[in-house]
């Protein structure tokens, strides 16, 4: 859909993380494909993070690569909070 403000379509970028490798792009897309990303993640509880800068850096890469360094405190303070919103722990760590 179409941003109000700035006249853009949307855009979404999933990451997979392992818990061993940095994070990779596992699916981008713009406009409608972006609202289907979006729902398939809704669909499985996974939770969103909505920041237009990131997706903008993200949305330079190509799927299966690996977030750059540059961004790596940014993806994991994301990924330590979608955990604790979903009340669970690396594997590893003792929950407090």
């Amino acid at each position: 859909m179409p941003d109000q403000e700035t006249g853009q379509n949307s855009k979404a970028i999933a990451l997979m993380y392992d818990g061993v490798k940095a994070p990779t792009v596992s699916a981008k897309g713009e406009g409608d494909l972006a609202e289907e990303i979006i729902a398939i993640a809704r669909e499985h509880g996974v939770p969103l993070y909505e920041n237009p800068e990131l997706v903008h850096s993200l949305s330079q890469l190509d799927l299966g690569d690996e977030i750059p360094e540059l961004l790596y405190r940014v993806i994991a303070e994301i990924i330590a909070f979608a955990y604790h919103i979903q009340g669970k722990v690396p594997e590893g760590f003792e929950k407090n």
